[in-house]
């Protein structure tokens, strides 16, 4: 299994842990699902998040 299944697994149990039924339950695992593959695809080197971590260092 690779990080952003990891991640995206996490996500979705998180998500189903913070909130559980309804619309707004939805919503919430959606966002913790994307959260956890947007994680899982950084740490498996898939997502470059560079360009918001060294936005000090250019000057």
């Amino acid at each position: 299994m690779t990080r952003t299944q990891q991640g995206l697994l996490v996500g979705l149990a998180l998500g189903l842990a913070a909130a559980f039924g309804g619309f707004g339950a939805f919503v919430i695992v959606l966002i913790f699902a994307a959260l956890g593959t947007a994680a899982g695809l950084a740490l498996d080197g898939r997502l470059d998040l560079s360009q918001f971590t060294d936005q000090g260092l250019k000057r």
